[in-house]
C-alpha cells in the first residue's frame, strides 16, 4: 500500500494533531490527507517540522493540476482537500494560513472544475468513479477484481473519447514517474532531517513499482493491475490508437493554418458517426499507402487535403483549382472558398473541366486549350490520391469535385479533437454566444460563415433580440484591430430579408454597422433615417466598398476620388472620419493609393 511506500510525509503526526475536531475524523478525511501530504511532499515541500509545508505555488500545483491527475475523488468528499490544506497550514504561522486560505479560496472553481472535467480523466480515476457506483470497496483489491469481472464491457464517461483517457493516463504515469525519481534524487542529494520519502528497497524494487503503488491507493486497490493484466482490454494504451499519428499530422495543418489548436474549425453541414476509431485507422492505412512512391507527386499531400476540404466547413474542393494551386498557378483568392457544384454523376476517368469552367474556378482570364492540356497531368495525379482516399468511403470525389461524405466528417472531426483541436457540430456552433461564434466566423469562408451564422438565428426563431445580440457583436468584435473589417464584413453574408425591421433600425445608431443596416432597410423597401447614421459608420461603409487590391492603383483611386468628392468637407475629411474609425483597415487600403494618414 502507499502509505508503507511515501514514508515520513508526517501523516501519522498530522492526524494526531487535528484529530480533535469532529471534522477530522473519518477514513475519508485520512485519505484526503494522505494523499494532499504525500504530493505536496513528492513536490518538495519542506518537511524540516515533521509534515510539508504548503506554499502557494505547491497548492495551486496540488489542486490545479496533481489531484486531477492522480486522485479519484468520492462524491461528497471534495471539500476535505482544501480542508487539508487549511488545517495543515495552521501548523505554521499565521501568515501561511492567510496566503494558503488566499489561493484555496482564488482557485476553488478551478479546482472543482478540473476535478470534475472528463478531459482529466485517467483509466484509473474512471474506473474507481465506475466501481464506487457499483458499490465496490475500493480500499479491497478482491472486492475491486470482482467488480471488474462484473462489468459488461467498458463505458466511458459522457464527453471523453477512449483516445483522450489514454492520452491522460499515459501523462499521468510520466508525471508521477518523473516526481518519484526528482524526490529521490533530491533526498539522496540533501537528505532531509526527518528521513526519505523512498527508501532504498522501494526504489530498487522499480519507479514504476512505487507508481503503481501510490496509483492504487489514490484511486482503489489493486486496480492498476488488473487493467494492465486480465483486464487491459478497459484500458487500452497507445498502440491501440495508430490513427492518433494521423491525428498529429491533421494537428500539425491546424497549427500551420491557425497556430492555436483553440480556434475553431468550421462545423460540418452534415455529419455521421460509424466506430470512429475504425473509421480513423481506415483513413491512416490509405494515408501510409499514399505515401509509397506511386503516389508521387501527391501522395504526401492526404492529410492536408483532408484538413483543408474539412476546414471549408466539408463544402467539396475543385480537383483542378487544388491541382492549380500545387503547380503555382495564379487564383484568385476570393474564389478560394467558394464551393464546388458536385454533379450527379460522372465518368470514373478524370478530365479537366473544359476552358470556360477553369476560368471560372481559377478566376483567370486568358486561359486556353494549352492551359488546360498542361494541367491534365497534374490533375490526374492528384485524383489518383482522391480516388484512392475515396476507396474507404470516407472521402468522394465525383468528376471534378471532391470532398468528405458525412461518415469522413465524423472521422476526422473525431481525429481533430483528440488532439484538442476545436471542431464544434452545427449544434454546438450554434449555441455559443454571439461574440464567440463571430469571432470564429471571421476566419471561415464566407459560404460557412453565412450558413452557420444563420443557423444561430433561426434556432432562436429569427428574433429581435437574435439579431441584435449578432450586430453588436459584428461591431465590437476585435474592434480596433486589423481583424475588425474582416469580422463587419460578416453583415454582408447574412440574409437580412429576414431580419426583423426594428432589429436593423436599432442598428441604425451602431458607430460601426449604422450604413450597413440603413442600406438593407433600402434595399428592402424599409422606412430608415439616415440622419441616425454616425460618420464613423458612414465612413467604415465606404471604406469597405472601395477596392483592395483588385484592379489597378489608377482606377482604385478613381473610385476613391469619386467617393471623396460627395463626401462633407472632401477627401481631407473622409481620410480622416476613415483613420478615426478602422486605421488598420484604412493604411490597407488607402496607403497603396499613396494617400497619408492624419
Amino acid at each position: 500500500m502507499a502509505e508503507t511506500v511515501l514514508t515520513n510525509t508526517g501523516l501519522d503526526r498530522f492526524l494526531e494533531l487535528v484529530g480533535g475536531a469532529p471534522e477530522h475524523r473519518g477514513p475519508a478525511f485520512a485519505r484526503a490527507a494522505e494523499a494532499v501530504l504525500g504530493l505536496l511532499a513528492l513536490r518538495g515541500a519542506d518537511r524540516g517540522t515533521g509534515v510539508p509545508k504548503p506554499t502557494p505555488e505547491l497548492t495551486r500545483q496540488l489542486l490545479l493540476e496533481d489531484l486531477p491527475a492522480f486522485v479519484y475523488v468520492p462524491p461528497g468528499e471534495l471539500a476535505l482537500y482544501p480542508a487539508v490544506l487549511g488545517a495543515l497550514a495552521a501548523r505554521f504561522d499565521g501568515s501561511c494560513v492567510e496566503r494558503i486560505a488566499a489561493v484555496v479560496a482564488e482557485t476553488a472553481p478551478d479546482f472543482e472544475r478540473a476535478m470534475h472535467d472528463p478531459g482529466n480523466l485517467t483509466w484509473h480515476r474512471w474506473y474507481a468513479s465506475l466501481l464506487r457506483t457499483c458499490g465496490a470497496d475500493l480500499a479491497d483489491p478482491e472486492d475491486v477484481r470482482r467488480r471488474l469481472a462484473a462489468l459488461d464491457g467498458a463505458p466511458l464517461p459522457d464527453g471523453a473519447r477512449r483516445a483522450d483517457l489514454m492520452g491522460r493516463t499515459a501523462l499521468a504515469d510520466v508525471l508521477l514517474t518523473e516526481a518519484l525519481t526528482r524526490a529521490y534524487v533530491r533526498d539522496a542529494e540533501e537528505p532531509p532531517p526527518v528521513g526519505p520519502l523512498l527508501t532504498d528497497h522501494a526504489v530498487a524494487t522499480g519507479i514504476g513499482r512505487v507508481a503503481t503503488a501510490l496509483r492504487d491507493r489514490w484511486t482503489a486497490a489493486g486496480l492498476a493491475e488488473q487493467l494492465a493484466g486480465p483486464y487491459a482490454h478497459y484500458a487500452p494504451g497507445p498502440d491501440a490508437f495508430p490513427h492518433l499519428v494521423l491525428a498529429d499530422a491533421l494537428l500539425d495543418e491546424h497549427l500551420d493554418h491557425h497556430g492555436d489548436p483553440s480556434v475553431p474549425v468550421p462545423p460540418p453541414p452534415a455529419i455521421e458517426y460509424g466506430p470512429v476509431e475504425t473509421d480513423a485507422d481506415t483513413l491512416l492505412a490509405a494515408v501510409e499507402e499514399l505515401a509509397e512512391e506511386e503516389f508521387e507527386p501527391y501522395g504526401g499531400e492526404a492529410p492536408h487535403l483532408l484538413y483543408v476540404v474539412y476546414q471549408r466547413g466539408c463544402s467539396a474542393e475543385s480537383v483542378a483549382r487544388k491541382a492549380a494551386e500545387y503547380e503555382d498557378w495564379t487564383v484568385d483568392p476570393a474564389l478560394e472558398d467558394l464551393p464546388v457544384p458536385v454533379p450527379d454523376g460522372a465518368p470514373g476517368a478524370y478530365a479537366v473541366p473544359p476552358v470556360p469552367e477553369l476560368v471560372r474556378l481559377l478566376g483567370t482570364p486568358g486561359l486556353d486549350e494549352a492551359d488546360r492540356a498542361r494541367l491534365e497531368g497534374p490533375a490526374r495525379d492528384l485524383a489518383a490520391v482522391l480516388d484512392r482516399l475515396a476507396a474507404t468511403g470516407l472521402v468522394f470525389r465525383t468528376g471534378d469535385a471532391f470532398g468528405l461524405t458525412p461518415r469522413g466528417a465524423g472521422a476526422v472531426r473525431y481525429l481533430l479533437g483528440v488532439r484538442g483541436v476545436a471542431a464544434p457540430d452545427a449544434a454546438e456552433a450554434a449555441a455559443w454566444p454571439a461574440t464567440v461564434l463571430v469571432a470564429a466566423a471571421g476566419g471561415w469562408p464566407a459560404p460557412v460563415a453565412a450558413r452557420v451564422l444563420s443557423d444561430r438565428l433561426h434556432a432562436r426563431v429569427d428574433t429581435a433580440h437574435a439579431w441584435t445580440e449578432l450586430l453588436d457583436a459584428l461591431g465590437t468584435v476585435h474592434a480596433g484591430t486589423s481583424e475588425a473589417a474582416a469580422t463587419r464584413g460578416l453583415f454582408t453574408v447574412l440574409d437580412t430579408t429576414t431580419a426583423p425591421p426594428e432589429a436593423l433600425r436599432a442598428a441604425l445608431r451602431d458607430p460601426v454597422l449604422g450604413a450597413y443596416a440603413l442600406r438593407a432597410l433600402e434595399e428592402r423597401g424599409e422606412e430608415a433615417d439616415p440622419i441616425q447614421v454616425p460618420t464613423s459608420a458612414r465612413a467604415l461603409h465606404v471604406l469597405d466598398a472601395l477596392p483592395a487590391k483588385k484592379g489597378p492603383l489608377e482606377s482604385r483611386r478613381a473610385a476613391f476620388d469619386a467617393t471623396a468628392a460627395a463626401w462633407p468637407g472632401g477627401s481631407a475629411a473622409l481620410v480622416r472620419a476613415m483613420a478615426e474609425a478602422d486605421r488598420h483597415e484604412a493604411e490597407r487600403v488607402l496607403g497603396p493609393l499613396g494617400i497619408a494618414l492624419p
